[in-house]
């Protein structure tokens, strides 16, 4: 009962995030190193979407730093939410890439999920309406998203800092990532929220940033792990991690140019774009902000998403950060 639960509220997540492509069985990026993984290695298994966020887990496979770490990762990219929440609910990968209203919605279903990290992963709001300079100029305007997911989530949020609510604007519900940012381009709504490479996609054909998750500093993207994957693999979790930070040292001490073949292969970026691309500036691992997990809670309570009585240290795992 507590899988169709799950699957149920799942569903509704994914449309927010990682629904580009609607078919999506699991590939498996296990192309980089050459080396033999050592024989005490633990294997890590990530379900993650072609993000930008899942870009220094694949460059550290890529570069062997995993095996460096005794670590294998082993990379499950899925191309919706959908399927790698599936993935998880059958026990084939260990963590995944999810948000944090995303985590409200697993525990609420009766799944003990924690969170071991934050990851870089980030929404925009564009617009093409030429009266609209600013969010606060969406009053009384239309606005693209998903229902229930953390897109409608990083819109409150914003409303919010330019003195709105969701009352202000009329909500189009649009699951579908590559449908907004066509019905946007087509001035079918006045704004959209889009993730990459859809950002650098409508921003190439004149849509205008009015904010981003970045820029608004908010950020709902968490790495993830039950907690029996944590007391299983806790070692293997953190030798994870120091992977992940030298992937991050090593696109600070390399060109871009030597790595972006593989963002444009794994975000699914157009080829056409590949000198408009801007790579994120990756930070080392770090545990998630406590009053970022409580604001998205309040709001998912809000929305009755989450029901139970849940704190955001019942969530937060301290295998690799403290609390």
């Amino acid at each position: 009962m507590k899988l169709v639960v799950l699957t149920a509220a799942v569903s509704v997540v994914a449309a927010g995030c990682g629904s580009a492509n609607q078919a999506g069985n699991a590939k498996d990026t296990n192309t980089g190193a050459a080396t033999a993984v050592p024989a005490e290695a633990v294997t890590i298994s990530l379900g993650l979407l072609p993000s930008i966020d899942a870009i220094p887990f694949i460059i550290a496979h890529e570069q062997g730093f995993d095996q460096k770490h005794h670590v294998n990762l082993d990379i499950q990219t899925f191309k919706s939410a959908k399927d790698r929440d599936v993935a998880f609910q059958a026990g084939k990968v260990d963590g995944l890439s999810a948000d944090l209203v995303a985590i409200s919605i697993y525990n609420e279903a009766g799944l003990d999920v924690k969170i071991t990290s934050t990851t870089t992963g980030e929404f925009d709001l564009l617009t093409g309406n030429d009266e609209v300079k600013e969010v606060k100029d969406l009053k009384g305007k239309t606005v693209i998203l998903s229902k229930n997911t953390s897109t409608q989530y990083t819109v409150a949020m914003m409303l919010k800092q330019a003195g709105l609510t969701e009352a202000d604007i009329t909500v189009t519900e649009v699951p579908q990532i590559p449908t907004r940012l066509e019905l946007l381009k087509n001035h079918k709504a006045d704004s959209a929220v889009l993730p990459e490479p859809f950002v650098t996609m409508g921003r190439t054909a004149g849509l205008r940033v009015l904010s981003s998750t970045h820029s608004a500093g908010i950020n709902p993207f968490v790495l993830a792990f039950p907690q029996s994957a944590i007391d299983a693999k806790g070692q293997g979790i953190r030798d994870m991690y120091a992977a992940y930070d030298e992937a991050v040292d090593y696109m600070k001490t390399h060109d871009q140019s030597e790595y972006i073949d593989l963002i444009i292969k794994e975000v699914g970026y157009p080829d056409t774009l590949k000198n408009e691309i801007k790579v994120p500036e990756y930070l080392p691992a770090n545990q998630v902000d406590v009053k970022e997990v409580e604001a998205a809670f309040a709001w998912a309570r809000e929305k009755g998403l989450l029901t139970k009585t849940l704190s955001a240290e019942d969530v937060i795992s301290d295998v690799q950060f403290k609390k």
